[in-house]
């Protein structure tokens, strides 16, 4: 498949039967294809037991840095897989495998390693924030080990540490998703820079706030339960989540000549 060339992007409104519609597009799309999903849902869950196995059976939480770093990098082009399944099942086309990791493989040359490379951005910019916040409200407790004297987050200053980071963290999670809830799809989609599919992705979620922020409160849930179930549960919540982001893109951008 080749991207075809750039229109004019037109930001449309999105409403909650966009959600609903979007939802059961990508489960049927999931049913249709299982393989596909269940392939690329494979990194996710291997990565999630990689990073646990990591930290609670040998202690070494300094894999959580370049493990959560790998997320990002290989997030959008394994969703780019997904994309490409609906893509294909929408127009008919068969899902030829070799045709559809080939389009994965031809991102490299176009803008979404510049997706990729936002989105690491802002991941190493948070965990850095993340440090400082935690040395600010609880650098003299340092030297206790907080992973296994959880009563140090129950302090006045843990529980203050704890707010200031939750509500700086949903600050930053608003603004990536904001920038890349249908900037990712529309790089597959159509030629056009990662600059000017970010301003686009911003200004559907401006259009439609409340809806599109209910998106990704519906993504938080089908993600958290995913990992809840051992990480088992993200091989369906991953697929039909990326399906539906291909469809909910199509639902939230038109076209102009």
């Amino acid at each position: 498949m080749e991207a075809r060339a750039a229109d004019r992007p037109e930001i449309l409104h999105v409403e909650w039967s966009d959600i609903t519609h979007a939802l059961r597009k990508g489960w049927r799309d999931f049913l249709r294809a299982p393989h596909y999903g269940l392939f690329f849902a494979c990194f996710y869950v291997a990565g999630g037991w990689l990073v646990t196995w990591a930290i609670m059976a040998k202690g070494q939480l300094w894999w959580t840095l370049p493990a959560g770093a790998g997320f990002p990098i290989l997030g959008p082009f394994i969703a780019c897989g997904l994309y490409e399944v609906s893509r294909r099942l929408e127009q008919g086309i068969p899902l030829n495998r070799h045709e559809i990791f080939g389009v994965i493989f031809r991102q490299k040359d176009r803008q979404i390693p510049s997706m990729a490379a936002i989105v690491v951005v802002f991941f190493l910019f948070w965990n850095f924030l993340a440090h400082m916040i935690f040395a600010l409200f609880l650098g003299n407790a340092t030297l206790t080990n907080v992973t296994s004297s959880l009563a140090v987050f129950t302090s006045s200053q843990g529980l203050t540490m704890l707010a200031v980071g939750s509500v700086v963290g949903a600050g930053f999670a608003t603004l990536l998703f904001s920038l890349t809830v249908v900037s990712l799809p529309m790089l597959l989609d159509r030629e056009v820079d990662f600059v000017t599919a970010m301003l686009t992705s911003f200004g559907v979620v401006r259009e439609s706030p409340v809806v599109m922020l209910g998106w990704g409160l519906v993504i938080a849930v089908m993600l958290f339960a995913g990992m809840a179930t051992l990480f088992f549960g993200l091989f369906a919540a991953l697929p039909i989540l990326g399906h539906a982001s291909w469809h909910l893109y199509r639902r939230a951008i038109g076209w102009e000549s």
